[in-house]
């Protein structure tokens, strides 16, 4: 599909050094096949979603790892749940034998599942994502998120970040999002990225959607979709938009984990560890790439896009997306991504929660600031004992604009 560099392809090689397997999960169509291949081209590849490889592997796994001890690819493994527990004591045979196995996995909270109780303390899993933004203009990732892993980053360390884009690939890549093929292809053949777009929802709830809930309403769950982009990065009303669609909170609260498990969509939850604030514990959530949102709301171009009223909103939740992916980059464990809302409305965009601490960060769409955008921002520094917090936005350089808070452009994530 393509030979842009991914840059988790280095994270997968340092996990394989420590642990007998590594699974690849994310969405369909992401580039997990492309990704395990390109690192490591000359393992047996087996594709469960190949009718042989799925005889051949289903019909006697035992015998299948028996005769494959190692060095050996597995793709979309969701479709043999069993294989976890085959493959676990397989791995038990010689537990001090790392680098083993690389699965992958897409669309299915079975996988998620089958590797946390069958192979707890054998696996490392990673999350791939459509392209990050420097992935697709291939460029090298921002030293940001090395740097706020650390504790003893400052403020002052930050001032000198180096930004690999533009304002208008930013742009670009917020409008259209990274899922692979559409990008890539869209270059050439513009037509073709609307086109894969309206297949690959069909795709999704045709084949995912129905193998995984077969008693589940597919009609009430496409409108469910469509309503949502119209909500997407706000607070969710899960009772409003199930009124609306004449179906019961609970199902709509279900159709929001399906969403969320099958990597569509990202739940994030309310920041609650400040103990001197009532917190709002409502749900928010958002599209996790931007180019379906945009194709939901029927928006093809960046300055009808601009103009939206679900432009704000859009483009703080490809920040957060863009940020959790830098995040996820690292191999610093234990890293929580909530948001903050208190009962008297001071909000703030994202939270970070590490072994670091807390990193506040709000986010504007314009380029102008004031004073009055960094009032959450202070009061939760104050009331937590946080270092510094992060105002995220589109002007035109870094700048120290309070004591410890920095405005740092969108284009250095």
């Amino acid at each position: 599909m393509t030979d842009k560099k991914r840059i988790l392809a280095h994270k997968i090689e340092t996990l394989m050094g420590m642990f007998p397997c590594v699974a690849v999960i994310g969405p369909r169509q992401c580039g997990k096949s492309t990704l395990v291949k390109s690192v490591y081209p000359d393992w047996k590849y087996y594709d469960l979603e190949r009718p042989d490889d799925y005889q051949l592997i289903t019909s006697d796994p035992l015998g299948f790892f028996n005769r494959q001890q190692d060095k050996t690819i597995i793709d979309e493994a969701q479709q043999f749940p069993d294989l976890f527990k085959v493959l676990r004591g397989i791995i038990d045979q010689d537990r001090k034998a790392c680098g083993r196995f690389l699965l992958t996995g897409s669309s299915s909270p079975e996988i998620v599942r089958g590797l946390s109780e069958s192979l707890a303390g054998r696996i490392a899993t990673i999350e791939l994502w459509p392209f990050k933004m420097i992935e697709f203009y291939e460029k090298p990732l921002p030293n940001i998120y090395e740097l706020l892993i650390e504790r003893s980053t400052s403020l002052a360390d930050l001032v000198d970040l180096k930004t690999f884009v533009t304002i208008h690939q930013l742009y670009e890549h917020w409008l259209l999002g990274g899922y692979p093929e559409p990008r890539i292809k869209g270059k050439t053949t513009p037509i073709f990225y609307g086109l894969w777009m309206g297949e690959y929802f069909a795709d999704y709830i045709r084949r995912d959607i129905q193998r995984l809930f077969p008693r589940l309403n597919t009609h009430n769950f496409r409108l469910f979709i469509q309503s949502l982009s119209y909500h997407s990065g706000t607070i969710i009303n899960q009772s409003s938009i199930a009124k609306a669609l004449e179906v019961s909170s609970v199902t709509a609260k279900e159709y929001l984990e399906i969403l969320h498990n099958t990597f569509i969509w990202r739940n994030l939850r309310c920041f609650e560890k400040n103990s001197l604030k009532k917190i709002q514990k409502m749900p928010k959530g958002f599209f996790r790439d931007p180019g379906i949102l945009h194709h939901l709301l029927k928006v093809d171009e960046i300055d009808r896009l601009l103009i939206h009223p679900m432009a704000g909103t859009s483009f703080k939740s490809f920040v957060i997306e863009e940020i959790i992916r830098g995040f996820q980059s690292t191999l610093k464990p234990g890293i929580d991504f909530n948001f903050y809302r208190t009962r008297d409305k001071a909000e703030i965009d994202l939270i970070i929660d590490g072994p670091f601490g807390f990193i506040p960060i709000e986010i504007k769409l314009g380029t102008k600031l004031t004073q009055r955008m960094l009032g959450p921002l202070k009061i939760f520094l104050k009331e937590t004992g946080s270092k510094f917090g992060i105002l995220v936005n589109n002007s035109e350089k870094i700048e120290i604009v309070a004591d410890n808070i920095i405005q740092i452009p969108a284009i250095y994530l």
